[in-house]
């Protein structure tokens, strides 16, 4: 049975990743901080999935946490067919807002440890000859007004270099593109108000961005764009000069 690991598993897009990979007979790995979410989401699955789940708590902005993870994927011994690059958050402030502390650490979860969890997955699946590679990126990706959109405008570009590098190996690397998701991602206080601002129609649903992002493993895409009027709005968005997005969506603070 192929094992598949997500990192931000205890909740949001992670949770849903950990669900549908489960039901489709896959063994999960779950990665991230909360140690209680984490059990209880891996007993529930146990129960009722029948799959093998695995609990691993890390902190990806540490480097113990994430250096643990990258041995759970050197583990030749319990190999990882499919990583799910997931973990992510906004904080919802400008940069004149926020504190160093802050500002790296978000670095470090959406930008280096997908790099680094990238990298060691990658050489682990190519000497075995399959596997993927799945990066959580963003719309946002496609605007230039925050730290966020900067990191996940890198997790798009790195996924499609590292879909390149990985051509003819039997290994392959998607990046999925979600625009705003009715999860919990925008429960904290700095970007509930998104909730409010923005309608209905705007918002897509995690199970569907995971369906979409797992079909496009399977068919080896690059880069997958859950709804189609997401696709459309990034089609528009690619036309407009840069000056045009920078305040687009612009933080109500910093």
């Amino acid at each position: 049975m192929a094992t598949a690991l997500i990192t931000g598993a205890s909740r949001g897009l992670g949770e849903e990743f950990a669900w549908q990979l489960a039901t489709a007979r896959h063994d999960v790995v779950l990665v991230a901080r909360d140690r209680d979410r984490l059990s209880e989401l891996a007993d529930t699955i146990r129960g009722a999935a029948g799959v093998h789940a695995e609990v691993l708590v890390a902190d990806l902005a540490t480097e113990d946490g994430l250096e643990a993870v990258a041995a759970r994927l050197a583990d030749e011994d319990a190999p990882v067919s499919l990583l799910v690059n997931n973990a992510g958050y906004g904080l919802g402030r400008g940069i004149l807002s926020t504190a160093w502390d802050e500002e790296k650490a978000a670095l470090d979860v959406m930008v280096t440890a997908p790099l680094r969890l990238s990298q060691v997955a990658a050489k682990a699946m190519t000497a075995r000859g399959h596997g993927a590679i799945l990066n959580v990126s963003s719309v946002a990706a496609h605007l230039a007004n925050s730290t966020y959109a900067a990191h996940k405008r890198w997790v798009r570009d790195f996924t499609e270099a590292l879909a390149g590098q990985l051509h003819g190996t039997g290994v392959s690397a998607t990046a999925v593109v979600p625009g705003l998701v009715r999860t919990e991602f925008h429960d904290g206080p700095d970007l509930e108000y998104m909730k409010s601002e923005y309608p209905d129609a705007a918002w897509i649903t995690s199970e569907a961005v995971v369906e979409a992002a797992l079909a496009g493993v399977r068919r080896k895409a690059v880069v997958v764009t859950p709804s189609l009027r997401y696709s459309a709005g990034v089609g528009l968005l690619r036309m407009l000069p840069k000056s045009a997005t920078r305040r687009s969506g612009s933080l109500r603070r910093g």
